[in-house]
């Protein structure tokens, strides 16, 4: 499938991408992202699934534990064109895809039509007897009051070019969905840390990320975090952590990502962590 990763000149497309949302207050922001999309500008889709993802799917079993009785339920929420969504039917997941943009769905239902017979989505052997059932679904994530997304719903969530995409002031929004929407019988949470090399002062979105992010916002979600120009300012963060918080149970560098996540010597900067309540 054919690549649009904007690492390849990154300065044009992040310039007009931040100069989409600046002038525009948060709440406002899901308007933006739909705009970008029937504007057919999305720099953030790579083309294809995670690989990252699949290699800790396929390498880390351990780390997800089964559900007997009943296929694992998955959500990848801020699909886009659901590449993700793809790949975790294929390890058996009955998996929503959704996103705040119906445009991007409309281009999400075409890509599951035009590639979701490729090898790349085939059966994961050995781990999943056949395909998981895809839904696409169309809100807005941070609402806590959607009554299609249950508490406790999914076994496994996965959240890539999602956190990053909210400025700070989104962040404990996310955090509590995160927490409300992952069960508490072995769901995990799957993080892929990106972009880890860009400065939170830049702006964006993409806004910068360092670890501490994920764990002031994931030990105590819904709640006010304080920041500076780096990231969470964690000695203001209460040491002890909050209802509802989950805990990471491993963060590692994968030796695949996009290329987004590596330097010019092609060395991964990605992690990949995994939380739990």
């Amino acid at each position: 499938m054919a690549s649009n990763d904007p690492s390849t000149d990154p300065a044009p497309e992040i310039g007009r991408l931040q100069a989409a949302f600046q002038a525009h207050p948060f709440s406002a922001h899901g308007t933006q992202w739909d705009q970008l999309w029937k504007e057919s500008y999305s720099p953030w889709d790579r083309g294809g699934p995670s690989l990252a993802l699949n290699d800790l799917l396929e390498q880390h079993p351990r780390l997800f534990p089964p559900t007997p009785g009943r296929k694992p339920r998955a959500l990848v929420p801020g699909c886009g064109r659901g590449h993700d969504v793809l790949l975790l039917s294929a390890f058996g997941y009955d998996v929503t895809g959704l996103d705040v943009s119906e445009t991007s769905l409309k281009d999400a239902v075409e890509n599951e039509q035009r590639n979701g017979g490729e090898d790349v989505y085939a059966v994961r052997e050995g781990i999943a007897t056949a395909k998981g059932k895809v839904t696409w679904m169309t809100a807005d994530f941070l609402d806590g009051g959607n009554e299609l997304l249950k508490p406790g719903s999914f076994d496994l969530i996965y959240d890539y070019t999602f956190f990053c995409a909210l400025p700070p002031e989104g962040r404990p929004k996310w955090a509590k969905r995160m927490s409300e929407l992952l069960s508490p019988d072995g769901g995990r949470l799957v993080c892929l840390e990106w972009p880890l090399s860009k400065p939170l002062s830049s702006g964006g979105p993409p806004w910068g990320l360092v670890l501490e992010a994920y764990v002031a916002h994931l030990s105590h979600p819904g709640e006010e975090i304080a920041y500076n120009e780096t990231g969470p300012m964690m000695e203001s963060v209460p040491a002890e952590p909050s209802s509802g918080a989950l805990r990471q149970l491993a963060r590692i560098k994968p030796t695949r990502t996009f290329k987004s996540g590596t330097d010019e010597s092609g060395e991964v900067f990605d992690f990949i962590s995994v939380w739990s309540h």
